[in-house]
């Protein structure tokens, strides 16, 4: 598999097997993750993996928050808007879904509140007195990380739902406050009998979205 086979390979998948991730191969991936780039070297990233119990636990508080209409915190926030390009594409997404997925589009907002039925999650956290340009390097590290799953025949996906609910995560994680929860990455083995992984979202012609100049 070379870089362009794993960047073409890899997309986000929203049904995962109940299959543990072995320990290996999340310890390979993160090695080679960390040769991400980063600004003079800062290496700002701080990783929380998390599995088993613990995991348990956290899907446990979260579906208590859902159930209790608990207001969502995430500690990286939303936009306020989005500009009418960006809007066109998120407002395309559902249509985008259902005509590939059909019935099984129907299970997406319970996957998402069960964090993907996932066996692994993995936190990405940086020290709050950093600025956007160590959030950059969080986004490299985050691909970085996926693509060496995709290699070691793992799937993810990278959720702001993972992270609705920081004071869960801080208690279960024992993250420290100077930290910040940026987002999160869920990981495992794709459950391909799952009509809702058939989704690949499209991308924009490069016209759209790139100007050349000579």
């Amino acid at each position: 598999m070379n870089v362009t086979e794993a960047i073409n390979g890899r997309h986000s998948i929203r049904a995962f097997l109940p299959k543990p991730v072995e320990k290996e191969k999340l310890d390979s991936v993160l090695l080679a993750s960390v040769r991400a780039p980063s600004w003079a070297n800062t290496q700002p990233w701080e990783i929380f993996a998390v599995t088993g119990d613990t995991l348990g636990r956290i899907k446990e508080s979260y579906r208590q928050k859902y159930a209790d209409k608990a207001p969502a915190a995430p500690e990286t926030p939303r936009p306020a808007g989005w500009p009418e390009a960006e809007q066109k594409r998120i407002q395309q997404l559902r249509p985008d879904m259902e005509r590939i997925c059909g019935a099984s589009v129907e299970q997406f907002a319970d996957l998402n509140q069960n964090m993907f039925n996932a066996p692994a999650v993995v936190y990405v956290c940086m020290d709050k007195t950093l600025s956007e340009w160590s959030l950059y390097d969080i986004g490299a590290y985050s691909q970085t990380f996926m693509l060496a799953a995709f290699e070691q025949g793992l799937s993810t996906i990278p959720a702001i739902t993972l992270t609705l609910f920081p004071d869960v995560l801080r208690r279960e994680l024992k993250i420290p406050e100077h930290l910040k929860i940026t987002i999160g990455i869920a990981v495992g083995y794709a459950d391909k009998g799952n009509g809702i992984n058939k989704f690949v979202s499209a991308r924009e012609p490069l016209g759209e979205t790139v100007r050349f100049f000579e």
